[in-house]
């Protein structure tokens, strides 16, 4: 193990620990904001719409997740949701998204993270976003720079602006043009075994297992850097 020239992070459970996902509130925070409820659907009724189509388009399914490297927007997610069931709703879809999201999993930061972000630009290390989420761009950085707010992240990738989903190597291989980096020069941190771990390997990163903040089950495989702390990730790279 060498010391790289860039660290890249995964949002959700690696940067930032958020709740457990509550559609319901986040459903019953946007309908406050209803022009128009043409059959007076109430927050439970829509979101029950909402994991339909989720179930039907494959979006949100833990244990396929990886499965589906393309992604599909709230931009075009949300309207057709809420319009569908004849629902006019006063704001933007980026609106809609920071609403619904502050309601349906607010999140923290991960124990430790910001002394290690700190650590890392002491030492001159580079760091960077890739993260999997339907949330417009603009409301993820929103969400990342208030919660972390002396990050010196260079980029923040997401896949509702660039298509392509974690494992997809075409996210890695993105972060790499923005950084003009080579593959070996640069560390991928995340909790999601298929998607961050091994599609990271996929794209010649070195991939570094955080589990401190992980909410799926999950297997130890002994070939992988595992952390269940910031700090025991430093001491990895100070030995």
């Amino acid at each position: 193990m060498k010391m790289p020239k860039m660290i890249l992070f995964d949002y959700g459970q690696t940067l930032i620990a958020e709740q457990k996902f509550n559609g319901v509130k986040g459903t019953e925070a946007v309908l406050r904001h209803a022009a128009r409820n043409k059959y007076n659907l109430s927050a439970e009724q829509v979101q029950a719409k909402a994991n339909e189509i989720n179930q039907e388009i494959g979006r949100f399914q833990p244990e396929k997740r990886h499965l589906f490297q393309t992604e599909i927007p709230n931009t075009m997610f949300t309207p057709y949701l809420y319009e569908s069931q004849g629902i006019e709703i006063a704001l933007s879809n980026s609106e809609i998204d920071t609403v619904f999201w502050n309601a349906a999993a607010p999140g923290r930061p991960t124990d430790g993270i910001k002394d290690f972000l700190n650590y890392l630009k002491n030492k001159g290390i580079r760091t960077g976003v890739i993260s999997n989420i339907s949330y417009a761009p603009s409301v993820v950085a929103e969400r990342i720079n208030r919660l972390l707010p002396e990050n010196t992240f260079e980029f923040i990738i997401t896949s509702s602006n660039y298509i392509f989903r974690k494992p997809n190597k075409r996210l890695f291989e993105l972060a790499l043009e923005k950084a003009d980096l080579k593959p070996d020069q640069v560390w991928y941190v995340g909790d999601q075994y298929e998607c961050d771990i091994k599609g990271s390997l996929n794209a010649g990163l070195l991939p570094i297992w955080y589990i401190g903040a992980i909410d799926l089950p999950y297997k130890e495989d002994k070939g992988i850097l595992t952390v269940t702390d910031w700090d025991e990730l430093r001491q990895h790279m100070e030995e």
